[in-house]
C-alpha cells in the first residue's frame, strides 16, 4: 500500500510541475541561408581569395599593355596613368553581420550608416592584398560605391557616410581618402548608375581592372528601374545577354565577388 501511495504522489506532483520552457531559438534561426553562407562558410572565403589571387596574377600583364582598358569603348587611354576601381560593400567590406539585423527591421540608408559607424568592418578576403600590390606597381585605386552622400538628421556634415566608408576600408586594411571614394549623389549626375563615375575616373586614368559583387559594377543598364543614360528597364534576359557581349572581360580585367544576399539581380524579372 505504501508503495502505491508514493507512486500516486509522484504522479500528482509531476502533473502540477511547471513545464520546462522551450529552448530559445538560436540567433541565426531566422536568417537567410545566403547571409549565413557569406558570414560563416570557408567556401565564401575561398572564392573571395581565389578571385583576388587571379587578379593579382593578371595585374602585370594588364598593366604592361598600354592599350588595354577595362572600360569597353574607351579609346582615349594613351599616356594616362593606370587605375583600378573597386566597389566597397561585398567587395572590400562584408555586410553579412549587418544583413542579419534585417530580420528585425527593414533596410534604410540611415540604419546601414548607423550600424557601420558603430561596428568594425569585416574585410573581404584578398581585397587589401590586391590594393597593396596594385599600389606597389604604381596603380591608383578608386572606390565607386552606392553608399549615399546625403545629410542625416542629427548627424554633422552634408556627407557623413563618406568618412564612415573611409573608416570601414581602413578597418579592412585599406587606406584611402575622400578623393578616391566616389559616393552616390556626391556630385550632380552621380546616381546609382555607376557608369558616370567610372567615366569620371577614365577622364584622367586608364582603368585596367574593375572589382565588384553586382552586375552594375561592370555593365551599365542592369537595373529594373532605369537611370540615365539608360531608358529601358533591365530584365533577366537582357542581363544574361550581356554575359556574351562582354565575354572577353570576365576574369580578364573584370573580377566579380559572390553575393547571395542582395543586389540589383533581386529586382529584375
Amino acid at each position: 500500500m505504501k508503495t502505491h501511495y508514493v507512486l500516486f504522489a509522484a504522479l500528482v506532483l509531476a502533473g502540477c510541475a511547471t513545464p520546462a520552457p522551450e529552448a530559445a531559438p538560436e540567433p541565426d534561426d531566422d536568417v537567410d541561408i545566403g547571409v549565413l553562407w557569406a558570414e560563416h562558410s570557408a567556401e565564401y572565403q575561398a572564392v573571395s581569395a581565389q578571385v583576388y589571387a587571379q587578379a593579382r596574377k593578371d595585374l602585370p600583364r594588364l598593366l604592361a599593355d598600354p592599350e588595354w582598358t577595362a572600360l569597353p569603348g574607351d579609346q582615349d587611354v594613351a599616356g594616362k596613368p593606370p587605375a583600378i576601381i573597386l566597389d566597397v560593400d561585398e567587395t572590400a567590406v562584408s555586410n553579412a553581420a549587418y544583413q542579419k539585423t534585417l530580420v528585425y527591421a527593414p533596410y534604410t540608408r540611415f540604419r546601414h550608416f548607423d550600424w557601420m559607424r558603430n561596428n568594425d568592418a569585416m574585410p573581404v578576403r584578398g581585397a587589401a592584398r590586391m590594393v597593396d600590390e596594385a599600389r606597389a606597381a604604381g596603380v591608383e585605386v578608386f572606390f565607386v560605391t552606392n553608399r549615399a552622400c546625403e545629410p542625416f538628421d542629427g548627424v554633422e556634415g552634408d556627407c557623413p557616410y563618406e568618412q564612415v566608408t573611409i573608416d570601414d576600408l581602413r578597418e579592412a586594411g585599406i587606406e584611402t581618402d575622400p578623393e578616391h571614394v566616389l559616393m552616390a549623389w556626391e556630385q550632380p549626375g552621380w546616381d546609382k548608375e555607376k557608369l558616370t563615375r567610372r567615366e569620371h575616373v577614365a577622364r584622367t586614368h586608364r582603368v585596367i581592372m574593375l572589382f565588384g559583387d553586382d552586375y552594375g559594377d561592370f555593365v551599365h543598364c542592369t537595373r529594373a528601374k532605369p537611370l540615365a543614360p539608360c531608358t529601358e528597364p533591365a530584365t533577366r534576359a537582357s542581363r544574361h545577354a550581356a554575359l556574351d557581349t562582354y565575354d572577353e572581360y570576365w576574369g580578364n580585367g573584370w573580377y566579380i565577388l559572390p553575393n547571395p544576399m542582395h543586389g540589383s539581380w533581386t529586382t529584375v524579372r
